[in-house]
């Protein structure tokens, strides 16, 4: 559906040279909702600009549906962007239309009559679920309503994909989540393929099927969400994970807990990761009955994403050092991952690398 090949920004004045965004490729497949997530100045929002070139690369090429967009003349790439829509974090309303005015306003000069355009309008409100809103003005909107409304004013020419650009990033947490729900809802409504900007994980662990990581204008690590919150590559994609499914915080508790006071040559402290099937199966518990080791939970969550189970646990694994060596053999075999945990002077760490 959207293919970026080798796309490179480079931002010019007199003094500086900016590389916004370096040599990124990737592929956003029809129906994904996919993650681009980083920190500010990551170029991830220069990246989503591209897509329908109101960025325009310095080298590389820009694909939409099999379309070459940097090719076209104007009047043709005019008539490619009513394919794909977008929504800002600050919404972009025209204060002076009614909530039915910005909605209508990207019907200007389409072929419909009145009449078409406002029963348009009108589903498109029911879609948002702001059918009472109609008449309503910007200005006595809450900020949910706002970008329920630019998400409408979006989808007006029927678009195929829709691009969100911090959409959630100045709303509460109970907004954002009604806001990822409509948008989820409307993937599937309308097999709508979105392409979602954040610098918060939560975000892509809420609602996107598909992830990239970028920093510094390059994507460090892209792939399916199971994928990468079960087994990241990169210490900034760990980096995110950990706050989102807030291991980091748990860590922090956890170096305060009297267990870590009387650790001894046969203990070790680590973080699990298992997957899938793996979350039903008794592995942890079995381990003392196998292999003589015991296993003291410190902390444990399971999230479901994708439909698919993801544990973490903190554990304190206790017993000689050959059957640790062998439980946790068996724990990899069994598709755990198993990481060491440093701790030391009120500092605690998470290795990138198995143990095994």
């Amino acid at each position: 559906m959207i293919d970026l090949k080798n796309i490179e920004v480079t931002f010019r004045n007199d003094e500086n040279i900016v590389h916004a965004v370096k040599d990124v490729s990737l592929s956003v497949e029809k129906g994904d909702i996919y993650g681009i997530v980083g920190y500010s100045g990551a170029g991830k929002s220069t990246l989503v600009r591209t897509i329908n070139l109101l960025q325009r690369p310095n080298q590389g090429e820009v694909f939409v549906d099999g379309q070459n967009l940097s090719v076209l003349s104007p009047n043709e790439l005019r008539n490619e962007r009513k394919k794909i829509g977008m929504i800002f974090q600050h919404f972009n309303l025209m204060r002076q239309r009614t909530v039915a005015g910005n909605v209508a306003y990207p019907l200007r000069g389409a072929n419909l009559s009145k009449q078409e355009i406002d029963a348009k309008v009108d589903g498109l409100l029911r879609l948002v679920g702001l059918e009472d809103k109609k008449e309503a003005y910007p200005a006595q909107l809450s900020g949910g309503q706002k970008q329920r409304v630019a998400i409408a004013r979006a989808l007006a020419n029927d678009p195929e994909v829709l691009l969100c650009d911090e959409a959630t990033s100045s709303l509460d947490p109970k907004t954002t989540a009604s806001i990822l729900k409509l948008l989820k809802n409307l993937n599937k409504k309308l097999a709508l393929t979105i392409v979602i900007i954040t610098h918060e994980m939560e975000v892509v662990k809420e609602i996107c099927n598909k992830v990239a990581v970028m920093e510094d204008g390059k994507v460090l690590e892209q792939g399916d969400v199971v994928s990468i919150f079960s087994s990241p590559k990169e210490p900034l994609t760990q980096e995110f994970i950990n706050t989102a499914t807030h291991i980091d915080q748990a860590a922090e508790k956890v170096l305060n807990h009297p267990t870590l006071l009387n650790l001894t040559n046969d203990d070790v402290l680590v973080k699990i990761t298992y997957v899938g099937e793996s979350t039903s199966r008794p592995l942890i518990a079995s381990l003392y009955a196998r292999f003589g080791v015991t296993t003291n939970i410190l902390y444990g969550n399971v999230e479901i994403l994708q439909n698919t189970p993801i544990g973490n646990l903190i554990v304190v694994l206790s017993g000689k050092e050959e059957d640790r060596a062998n439980a946790l053999a068996y724990l990899k075999t069994n598709n755990v991952t198993v990481k060491r945990i440093n701790h030391q002077k009120n500092i605690i760490s998470i290795s990138q690398k198995e143990i095994i």
